[in-house]
This record gives C-alpha cells, sequence and structure tokens, in this order.
C-alpha cells in the first residue's frame, strides 16, 4: 500500500469524486451530458464515448488535487489511457490524486427490503489487475430500501466478507451500503445500519482498514461513531440524486463527512460546451463540493 496515498486519503482536505458509472447507468451518463443514444451503436462506441467524458474531466485544469483527493473509475476507465498513461497512473502522477476502482457487478434483485450485490466470482483476478494498474482501492455497492434489521444485516455482512477479500489483496475497500434517499423510513434504516456497521467494525483486526460510503444521514451527525473508529480510514457521502445544492447543504450539516458524489459532480458539464465554459462549470462544482465537505464545525 502506498502510505503517502493513505495519509491522503485519511487526512486531507477534500472530496472523492465517483466516476464510475457503468453499464447500465452509462447512457443515462451520457444522456446528461449531451451525448444521446443514436450517437453510438454498439457498447464498445459507448464506452469510448464515456471514456471522451471522463478524460475530459479528469485533464480539465478544474480537477485538481487541492479539492480532490481521489476518484473512483470504471473497470474499463481503468483499463483505458488517457495521454498515453494508463487513467490511474495519469491521476496519481500527474494529478496527485489517488485512484479507486468500483468493483461489483451491479445489484441483485430486491429481497427483505434491500438489494446485495450480485454474485463476483471473478473478483480475485479484477484484484490482481487493480494492483497491476497500482489502484489504491475500491468501491462496491449495495442499496437499502426499507428499516429490515435482517435485510440490513445481510447487506453489512456480505459488504464486510467481500471486504475482507479485498484487504488480503492489499487494498482498502469502500463499503457502500446506500440507504434509498426515498425510503420512507430512512432514519430508522441508519439506525439499523449504524448498529450492524460498528458490530463489523469492532471484529476487523488492528491491521484490516476500510472506508464507508454512506448517504447523507436524515439526522445530522448519526455517523459520528464511524467517522471516529479506528479501523476507518473515511466517511465519504454519496449524493443519492439530491441535486448537488442541497446535498452541499445536507452534507455540510455532517461533522466530518467528506463528499463522494457523481452526478451532483457532473451535473452541468456538457459535451458541445467550449473548454473555457466546461472547466468554468467543473470548476463550479468541484469549489462548492470542497466547501460542503471542509466547512463544517
Amino acid at each position: 500500500m502506498n502510505n503517502s496515498q493513505f495519509e491522503k486519503i485519511k487526512n486531507g482536505k477534500g472530496f472523492i469524486a465517483a466516476l464510475d458509472q457503468s453499464g447500465g447507468s452509462t447512457p443515462k451518463a451520457l444522456a446528461n451530458y449531451g451525448v444521446l443514444e443514436d450517437a453510438y451503436s454498439n457498447e464498445e462506441e459507448m464506452f469510448n464515448l464515456v471514456h471522451e467524458m471522463r478524460t475530459r474531466i479528469i485533464t480539465s485544469p478544474a480537477f485538481d488535487s487541492t479539492y480532490i483527493l481521489g476518484a473512483i473509475l470504471f473497470e474499463q476507465t481503468m483499463d483505458s489511457k488517457i495521454e498515453g498513461m494508463y487513467t490511474a497512473d495519469y491521476l496519481a502522477e500527474k494529478k496527485e490524486i489517488v485512484p479507486f476502482l468500483k468493483v461489483d457487478k451491479g445489484l441483485a434483485e430486491q429481497s427483505n427490503g434491500v438489494q446485495l450485490m450480485k454474485p463476483n466470482p471473478g473478483l480475485d483476478k479484477l484484484l490482481e489487475r487493480a494492483n497491476e494498474r497500482n489502484i489504491f482501492g475500491t468501491k462496491m455497492r449495495s442499496v437499502i430500501k426499507e428499516a429490515n434489521p435482517e435485510g440490513i444485516k445481510a447487506v453489512v455482512d456480505q459488504q464486510f466478507e467481500v471486504g475482507k477479500q479485498i484487504i488480503e489483496a492489499g487494498l482498502v475497500p469502500i463499503i457502500e451500503p446506500e440507504v434509498d434517499i426515498n425510503s420512507s423510513d430512512k432514519e430508522k434504516s441508519e439506525e439499523i445500519l449504524k448498529d450492524e456497521l460498528l458490530n463489523h467494525l469492532n471484529d476487523l483486526s488492528e491491521t484490516d482498514n476500510v472506508m464507508l460510503k454512506l448517504s447523507i444521514p436524515t439526522k445530522a451527525n448519526t455517523y459520528q461513531e464511524l467517522i471516529q473508529h479506528p479501523r476507518v480510514v473515511r466517511v465519504v457521502a454519496l449524493s443519492g440524486g439530491y441535486p448537488r445544492v442541497e446535498a452541499n447543504e445536507k452534507l455540510a450539516k455532517n461533522d466530518g463527512l467528506i463528499a463522494s458524489f457523481s452526478r451532483a459532480l457532473s451535473d452541468d458539464l456538457n459535451v458541445n460546451q467550449t473548454d473555457e465554459e466546461f472547466n468554468a462549470a467543473l470548476k463550479e462544482a468541484v469549489d462548492s463540493i470542497y466547501d460542503a465537505s471542509i466547512n463544517q464545525k
């Protein structure tokens, strides 16, 4: 593990950019960017276009390590190059931004009020490749839709089981049990989730470290015990569908919680913008998300 990257993620000021839309969410991400489905005729062309979008974001002067600590990549982005360098190397060497990799294979059908991760038999091989590509950590997402204790326990059990596999490969896992922001009993789910996470964190050995990526809690500072836990490198928040202004307002009420936004970061970017317009729009997003991540009590 790279100690300077670990130190940056643990103690640095800033946030983590999520650039990992994949599979089913790629057409939507491209459409938000102004690239409609008639612009590509197969998956390869689609991924080339999304890589062009991500390259434009990453190479922008607004994508700056003064504000951005890390970036989460999709597998195909990891295997693609920017200016002749693999994306993770470009991020680390040219931008001094720590690279992460999304490793899950999507969500299973809903059961017990939650969606577990789909089975991922190729994970060990993917983690090997992640190490070859100088990836620091990983991210994997489950979703909680109802305050069902059995379902939430299953989500956290699965996340930590896979998390230990990732730790053994020498990477830092971002454990992401997202609570749906539209859930009618979101606050109750968050209380159950916090207890389950603490149970697992308390069972980790002193050499095991994880990160957590959570929905911004309904009740501010619900996750303080998690943020201060010695086995937690950092707790980051997803925007979860909140517009950026609202996500920033909610985030700023939570001490020590930093952003890891995806849509809220790239919402105002468009393929037809001039570089000047694009960089200005990205800078505005980066500045506001940074402010919400650090301007806390």
